[in-house]
């Protein structure tokens, strides 16, 4: 109960800061700066080293490639019949596909299952940041009407995306040093990504002029809330998989849209308004669409 009211109240606490004007107007990008720079990075080296590899846990890094790939068909068909510009299908790309692991799923599961679970789902994450720092840019630069493609960049983001880099980091670096005496300081930095990061979508949740919107957000979050964690779930019924690792994996597919991938749709004038509309409204949603998946994994026979 506790991570719940923790969630509603960081969250409330950023749109009251942002209504009252007690904060710079872009205070959630230094905010953003500590999570991406810090926080997640912390989250990599606190988990990732004490994580035993099985081939189960192919499962959390196949999940977030399949929604892609199934949300970027789903979009594109979408753009035919309905007929949107390029810079509109490539927001709609953006948000429908990309789940929000970390900000809102980590928080989440904490809530719904136990901390210990986060392992799992840190996996989930960082193959979603890949996907964001690789393709999910490509489709961003392709989609603007003033960015060209340049292999340079692509590779110049992947390189120096921090939580990519803490990643890795984490994953060779315990084969060489022990960094066990640095856990107290990793728990303790990676415990300031749920609050933060909560606040920080507060201070950007904006509703302004969405009933104009409603039947592209409607769809980008049919498929985001309700399609693609329902693919995955099939898949894990037509694989034979079961256990947590699988129930964890679905249930991050059911979060709503990385905020980043906002952020990006933004940087590159993907019709931010539209982008971001639909990373605010699918957080509300996802408060009542996550219990209904919860329910569904508890009683769906994913022992």
């Amino acid at each position: 109960m506790a991570n719940f009211i923790i969630i509603g109240l960081c969250i409330l606490a950023g749109i009251l800061f942002r209504k009252s004007k007690s904060l710079p107007k872009d205070a959630h990008k230094g905010i953003n700066a500590w999570i991406i720079y810090i926080a997640l990075p912390a989250v990599s080296f606190k988990y990732l080293p004490h994580i035993t590899w099985t081939e189960d846990l192919f499962f959390p890094v196949l999940a977030p490639i399949c929604v892609w790939l199934f949300g970027w068909l789903f979009i594109t068909l979408y753009s035919r019949i309905r007929n949107i510009n390029k810079s509109t299908a490539g927001g709609l790309k953006l948000t429908s596909s990309l789940s929000n692991t970390s900000f809102v799923g980590f928080p989440l599961i904490v809530a719904y299952f136990s901390e210990k679970e986060l392992a799992i789902a840190i996996i989930c994450d960082q193959v979603t940041f890949m996907l964001l720092s690789t393709i999910g840019v490509i489709v961003a630069i392709r989609s603007s009407q003033n960015q060209k493609l340049s292999a340079k960049l692509v590779l110049k983001k992947v390189l120096t995306f921090p939580p990519l880099i803490g990643c890795v980091l984490a994953l060779t670096l315990p084969h060489f040093i022990d960094l066990s005496p640095l856990d107290p300081l990793f728990e303790k930095l990676a415990g300031t990504v749920g609050p933060l990061a909560l606040f920080s979508i507060g201070l950007q949740l904006k509703f302004g002029g969405w009933f104009s919107e409603l039947k592209h957000i409607s769809f980008a979050l049919l498929y985001k809330l309700i399609l693609a964690p329902l693919i995955v779930l099939v898949t894990a019924f037509v694989l034979g998989m079961g256990g947590m690792i699988t129930k964890i994996t679905i249930f991050e597919m059911a979060m709503p849209t990385l905020v980043t991938a906002g952020v990006v749709a933004d940087q590159y004038n993907l019709n931010p308004k539209l982008s971001n509309l639909v990373v605010g409204i699918g957080i509300l949603l996802c408060f009542i669409t996550t219990g209904l998946w919860w329910l569904v994994l508890t009683y769906s026979g994913l022992v």
